[in-house]
């Protein structure tokens, strides 16, 4: 069936913007978003559509860049039927509950997972990217998924089957997380909660959090988080590259890597989606021309061109302070 022909409880859009719905404000429409009441409005919902329509589940758009033509389809966005978390000997949270919200509650009842406090998004993108942060990961955490498929089938899958490696895992296409169960170790509340305290300090010191970005542009060419550890080394950061290839502060119209952290490429004011990704484009090219190391994209990045527009020129502003 066409998504229109199909009974819900939840709200399906025509031709819905979205860049309302992205923290970099971006992005052309989708042909259909649909905002399920909960796990069974989704399933009816997927096991009706016609299956050659393409399906894309967004999260708090916390990681993406639509594109200016917007996408082909149905966007599918969780909300309140899908926020809950529940914590017992484990957490299990709803793939629509932020990440700093799960961390709170967790840390509130004793249990730590204290690395989620300061990760941008919800919790089904945090594990379709095996998000991460000062060293754990989401494999380090989590003991399995629910999810529904383009059936409309119920499926729960432990963490073992989802390949998760650095920013990666390998849940089939269409797949759409609906809640994730977690080990959490006891620990004492204030403990926990003041480590996030320093870990929020710490991130607000270095990143560019009153600005409009979408977390980390590039994965760490090393193949891992920082660790926030003394030895620490910056050698092969992203941040580290792209500062020292003369690119800190570089700005192509409205987009730009920020002053402050240059792997945040941020939005200073109506820039298009195809302003930030050709400066990201032009970033990938210039460090691996300065260091033979090609960045990969950690931002995701959908959806269809706009229509042809005529560039800015990049412009480069060396000698900013380096802050981390």
């Amino acid at each position: 069936m066409r998504p229109d022909q199909i009974p819900v409880r939840g709200t399906l859009t025509p031709q819905k913007p979205l860049d309302s719905l992205t923290w970099l404000r971006v992005g052309g429409p989708a042909d259909w978003l649909f905002q399920p009441a909960d796990a069974e409005d989704l399933a009816g919902f997927l096991a009706a559509l016609d299956p050659a329509i393409p399906v894309f589940p967004m999260g708090v758009g916390s990681n993406l860049i639509v594109r200016d033509g917007g996408i082909e389809g149905v966007v599918i966005r969780l909300g309140r039927g899908f926020n809950a978390i529940e914590i017992g000997a484990d957490v299990t949270a709803g793939a629509a509950a932020l990440d700093a919200h799960v961390a709170r509650k967790a840390a509130d009842a004793g249990r730590d997972l204290t690395f989620l406090r300061t990760i941008p998004g919800a919790i089904g993108g945090a594990v379709r990217m095996n998000a991460g942060c000062y060293g754990s990961y989401v494999a380090d955490h989590l003991i399995e998924i629910t999810a529904i498929d383009r059936q409309g089938a119920r499926h729960v899958l432990p963490a073992a089957m989802l390949d998760l490696g650095y920013r990666h895992s390998s849940l089939p296409a269409g797949m759409v997380i609906t809640s994730a169960r977690f080990r959490a170790a006891a620990a004492d509340p204030a403990m926990l909660l003041a480590r996030m305290d320093d870990q929020l300090a710490r991130r607000d010191a270095s990143q560019p959090t009153k600005d409009r970005s979408a977390g980390s542009t590039f994965r760490n060419p090393a193949g891992h988080s920082s660790t926030g550890q003394p030895d620490d080394t910056h050698e092969l950061k992203a941040w580290s590259v792209i500062d020292t290839a003369g690119l800190r502060g570089a700005k192509l119209g409205s987009a730009q890597m920020s002053p402050k952290h240059p792997n945040f490429l941020i939005n200073t004011g109506q820039a298009s989606a195809r302003e930030l990704e050709a400066l990201g484009e032009e970033v990938r090219k210039r460090v691996l021309q300065a260091h033979g190391i090609s960045l990969q994209w950690e931002i995701m990045r959908v959806g269809r061109e706009g229509p042809p527009a005529e560039l800015p020129p990049l412009e480069l502003t060396p000698g900013a302070a380096r802050t981390e």
